[in-house]
């Protein structure tokens, strides 16, 4: 125990040191809330309760060794002390209190190793695949990131009660289904190691992408993936986190480029490259190197080994298309889809020519899977007026005009269609 705080220090100091244990510790004082009252509204009032107590305490005694350990023992206790006041003795109650004193006083597993394991075991539960996507990602953000409902909101351009109504609903869920709060068995772990991988990922996307809304990006949603993803590798280091941690870096490593001064889309071929972050590259191209070695990798890898072609080329006339095409056709074995097979198409394009590839799209858009994809007519569109075909452009990009409710590339679009009229 460190030594009290001096009474003239003042109330500020006090909420400054608690707020930076909150923003280090909250998480993870969660977590083990959570796997030792097995309810996630009971684990958030302990974990308010238990800050609460470190504000009146910590300056009074000073800030404990071990403040994880501390954090986890008041909140256990003060919840325990609140079922006990409203007579709620209960399985819950049983579960959780039977020997309170012994318990509580075993903090060996609430530092280091036994706080990771329970991280790892409410990542899993968040990402359970009994729940709806949609509260996977806000359930997500809400308990493994501590984004608050609003921050949520916000990002995904959603009403603050709808996001409220699907966190209540998924926890509702968690506990009538009795959904376990545990790692999965290394039978299930592939499948449900792909829901977790999905919804950080969906999370980056619409951090790096927005799907909708005056910005291109969102920094600080796909800094949580990021975030979230570096936890993961440190807890599990699959190589399939690996990709995915990498495939982010390296997206995420052309930010400063991908938009003007002014705000304006820049497509990846006329991006300044000196922009880059070539921290974020070289930590993404050392992830992919390791995935790939691993031989255990799949679609999330791939994507990175794609997005590592585009980040050696030191311009993009060097672009190796050939080995970019290559890794899509490997893809596209791994998880079939339409915009895998459109991504490949603008690759082949770029590899053998603007017919090719423009055969190609319209094979899938003929398909009709596409036909609602605004990027597969932006691709159309951008193979007609390298070809020329200027009537067919303009067509495709009035289509992806109507489809697009992203504002900048909306004037990206409107852009190209207007130097078509001149």
């Amino acid at each position: 125990m460190s030594a009290p705080l001096r009474r003239e220090d003042s109330a500020e100091r006090v909420r400054e040191m608690v707020d930076a244990v909150y923003r280090a510790d909250s998480r993870p004082v969660l977590a083990t809330l959570l796997r030792l009252l097995g309810d996630f509204d009971l684990a958030e009032e302990a974990l308010h309760d238990a800050f609460t107590a470190a504000v009146e305490q910590w300056p009074r005694d000073g800030v404990p060794d071990n403040p994880r350990a501390w954090l986890v023992s008041a909140g256990r206790f003060k919840a325990i002390d609140g079922l006990r006041r409203r007579a709620r003795f209960d399985a819950l109650l049983a579960e959780c209190a039977g020997h309170p004193d012994a318990d509580t006083r075993d903090t060996a597993g609430w530092d280091h190793e036994g706080i990771e394991d329970d991280q790892l075991r409410l990542i899993f539960t968040c990402c359970h695949p009994a729940l709806p996507s949609a509260a996977q990602v806000a359930l997500t953000l809400r308990e493994v990131c501590g984004l608050t409902t609003e921050e949520i909101a916000r990002a995904f351009l959603t009403a603050a009660p709808t996001v409220a109504q699907r966190i209540v609903r998924a926890k509702t869920k968690i506990r009538e289904a009795r959904i376990p709060y545990q790692v999965p068995s290394q039978a299930e772990l592939p499948e449900r190691l792909d829901t977790v991988l999905r919804v950080i990922y969906l999370v980056f996307n619409e951090g790096y992408a927005a799907s909708s809304g005056v910005g291109l990006t969102r920094p600080d949603l796909s800094g949580e993936a990021i975030r979230l993803g570096r936890r993961l590798i440190a807890l599990l280091p699959e190589p399939e986190v690996m990709g995915l941690l990498a495939l982010m870096l390296l997206h995420e490593s052309r930010r400063a480029a991908r938009t003007s001064s002014t705000g304006e889309l820049v497509l990846l071929d006329d991006q300044d490259r000196t922009l880059w972050n070539r921290e974020q590259l070289a930590e993404g191209l050392a992830l992919v190197e390791r995935a790939l070695a691993s031989r255990r990798f799949g679609p999330y890898t791939l994507q990175a080994a794609i997005a590592a072609v585009h980040a050696e080329a030191p311009h993009a006339a060097a672009t190796d298309w050939a080995q970019i095409v290559g890794l899509y056709d490997m893809l596209a074995r791994a998880v079939p889809s339409p915009v895998v097979e459109l991504n490949r198409a603008v690759a082949v394009a770029m590899r053998d020519g603007p017919v090719v590839g423009l055969r190609l799209i319209d094979a899938l858009l003929a398909h009709g899977a596409l036909g609602d994809y605004p990027l597969a007519h932006a691709a159309r569109a951008d193979l007609c007026r390298r070809l020329g075909r200027t009537e067919e452009a303009r067509v495709a990009y009035v289509q992806a005009l109507s489809l697009t409710r992203q504002e900048p590339e909306r004037r990206f679009l409107e852009r190209r269609l207007g130097e078509l009229l001149d």
